[in-house]
């Protein structure tokens, strides 16, 4: 804790020289002598890097050539392949000359619509290497959605692949990219595609080359030199309008951001293993698959899997077991499927795990019972930590680099060094603790943030624009009186009740509490009388009667909260609607509680969730 507290100071004091101090960390061409520039609103606008080089090439050259950089573990087709630093940098080499020899240069935009193979995580940095942008669209994406960002970007090129695997089930992609490319008005001038034995696909018509043939003409190519603040990546993130957004992530800032948090927050050391089970289409899969261990030196797992079903709930502790994974990153969704499965445990290693030393949550609000739960399982620390994909890092956690141990079960932790967090009420005034407000950022936000949206310039300053001077979340949530922040949801699930501001997210904390729930959401429906009523979704873990468990839940959230957040409405349903990274679609059963036209989303991982609580819903009265 002291080290933590030494360094908020610091960097609050000084963040120019806090960051300058980090930078050092990096390798650059041109090292940079300026930290945050306010004329072009950007950090070490004097620096010079490539930040393929930072993650492969260094790490050959500095005596970590035969150490292994990436694990690939694939449960789904059964293969297991390690690649060290040196194999590593002669494959992205080689990838970044193919993709050169399509005509793509620095500053050109590729789309990579890839499953989570090898070959994904190399296109990233083979583009980096180049200088080109690359844009990963989570593969599986309906085609108008891969359209939306096909014809944002405009991309010189579009890696893919024959098909994806979810689980059990094989997902060809040939339908769905050439659907696409005939759907978006921006026309692509190469694709190339990776065939994957699993499912081959069809281009003897030519619309796409194949990849290896390619590759295998392909010479190598160097990294090229590259201003601090030229776009690395674009990652699209979904937008109030339908509209992705199209967040904008620099070279310089993001290199330095990264490889700073993961000695600091993490407490990883290179040689290190460190697994995050998520996608490389999501901004933890960018941060904290591809690039951020790999800047620190460490060896990464990329798996292509669930944590169930591939084969069983097992498989998540038997890959730390085989890997020796120091620091474990997922989901609070994947845990809880995990101990739906496996409540008692059954699966956990005899072993204990000994080189596993903590477990990181996040994407969501990790309730308490499930942290409770991993922690006895586990014998480690479970932290919960937020951020989002325009911040790109985390900005609230348990800093373990830093010798921080302080955690509570439904908080996020305290403020990363480097970000300055106040709650601010509706008229950009600071609240007291313990009262819930608008969570903001104060400007400049630290290295490795966004520093626009891909042609919407506009959209980027709104984020900016109600609290001058500050950054606005577009989370609701408060300090307490021990300086834990707590994040509770996004701001419009903060619902007026009869003139009282709830928090949904608090009263899906308590619900998760209760024996027999295994999973929960709770919304805001529309009410004549009161304006807005909590309506809860309940997913039980044992053979608990629905109408004792719905009696059980009222209770208990009348007692932990309070009568004014009285939940009366209650459904008891087999799953609840998610996006195919987890997340639980609350505007969807929004809809749904307020007898609104549903649409079902093209992110969604089980579509027969909502024609199921629609059938339950719709024919019982509110």
């Amino acid at each position: 804790m002291h080290d933590y507290e030494k360094t908020i100071v610091a960097s609050s004091a000084d963040p120019d020289r806090f960051w300058l101090e980090a930078s050092s960390e990096i390798d650059w061409i041109e090292a940079p002598g300026i930290g945050w520039d306010e004329s072009s609103q950007s950090w070490f606008p004097d620096g010079q890097l490539n930040s393929c080089y930072n993650a492969v090439d260094r790490h050959v050259a500095n005596g970590r050539a035969d150490q292994i950089a990436v694990i690939y573990e694939s449960p789904v087709t059964g293969q297991r392949q390690a690649f060290t630093y040196r194999e590593l940098q002669a494959e992205v080499a080689r990838t970044a000359g193919m993709i050169a020899a399509q005509g793509v240069g620095k500053g050109d935009r590729v789309i990579i619509y890839m499953p989570m193979i090898p070959q994904t995580m190399v296109a990233m940095l083979a583009c980096a290497r180049i200088g080109a942008i690359h844009s990963v669209v989570f593969g599986g994406f309906a085609p108008p959605e891969l359209a939306k960002r096909i014809d944002d970007a405009e991309p010189r090129l579009l890696l893919t692949a024959s098909c994806g695997i979810e689980g059990k089930k094989v997902i060809p992609y040939q339908p769905l990219v050439v659907e696409s490319l005939a759907l978006a008005k921006h026309r692509v001038p190469a694709v190339l595609l990776f065939q994957r034995e699993t499912s081959r696909a069809d281009i003897a018509d030519g619309w796409a080359q194949d990849w290896s043939e390619q590759l295998a003409k392909a010479g190598s190519a160097d990294c090229v030199p590259l201003k601090s603040s030229d776009p690395l990546y674009i990652l699209y993130t979904s937008g109030t309008t339908g509209t992705p957004k199209g967040v904008v992530r620099d070279n310089g800032g993001h290199a330095v951001a990264l490889n700073w948090s993961m000695k600091n927050i993490y407490g990883l050391m290179p040689g290190e293993c460190f697994w995050a089970a998520s996608d490389v289409g999501w901004v933890v899969g960018h941060s904290y698959i591809v690039y951020g261990p790999l800047f620190a030196g460490a060896t990464v797992v990329l798996y292509e899997g669930k944590p169930v079903g591939t084969p069983d709930a097992g498989e998540f502790w038997r890959v730390i077991e085989r890997n020796q994974v120091a620091v474990f990153f997922t989901a609070p969704t994947a845990i809880r499927a995990i101990r739906k499965e496996d409540e008692n445990g059954e699966y956990y290693p005899a072993s204990g795990l000994p080189s596993l030393r903590a477990i990181f949550l996040a994407g969501e609000r990790a309730d308490p019972d499930t942290i409770k739960w991993l922690e006895q399982q586990s014998g480690r620390p479970v932290i919960d930590h937020w951020w989002q994909t325009e911040l790109g890092w985390p900005a609230l956690a348990t800093c373990m680099g830093l010798g921080d141990d302080r955690r509570k079960a439904g908080s996020a932790g305290f403020p990363v060094p480097g970000y300055q967090f106040h709650v601010l009420n509706d008229n950009g005034e600071s609240v007291s603790d313990e009262k819930v407000g608008n969570i903001s950022i104060k400007c400049p936000l630290p290295p490795g943030c966004y520093q626009s949206l891909w042609g919407n310039e506009e959209g980027y300053r709104k984020a900016f624009a109600s609290y001058p001077g500050y950054y606005e979340t577009g989370d609701a949530g408060f300090r307490d009186a021990d300086g834990f922040m707590h994040v509770m949801g996004r701001t419009d699930d903060i619902i007026n009740v009869a003139g009282h501001r709830l928090s949904t997210g608090q009263m899906e904390g308590a619900l998760a509490e209760i024996d027999g729930v295994a999973e929960c959401a709770v919304i805001g429906a529309d009410d004549p009388l009161k304006g807005m009523i909590p309506v809860a979704f309940v997913v039980t873990s044992g053979q608990q009667a629905a109408s004792e468990l719905v009696s059980a839940c009222i209770a208990h959230v009348r007692s932990e909260i309070g009568a004014v957040a009285s939940v009366k409405t209650i459904h008891v349903v087999a799953a609840l609607p998610k996006t195919r990274s987890g997340k639980i679609l609350r505007s969807t059963l929004r809809a749904i509680a307020n007898d609104q036209a549903v649409t079902t989303p093209n992110t969604i991982e089980n579509p027969e969730a909502i024609d199921a609580i629609l059938s339950k819903v719709r024919t019982t009265d509110r």
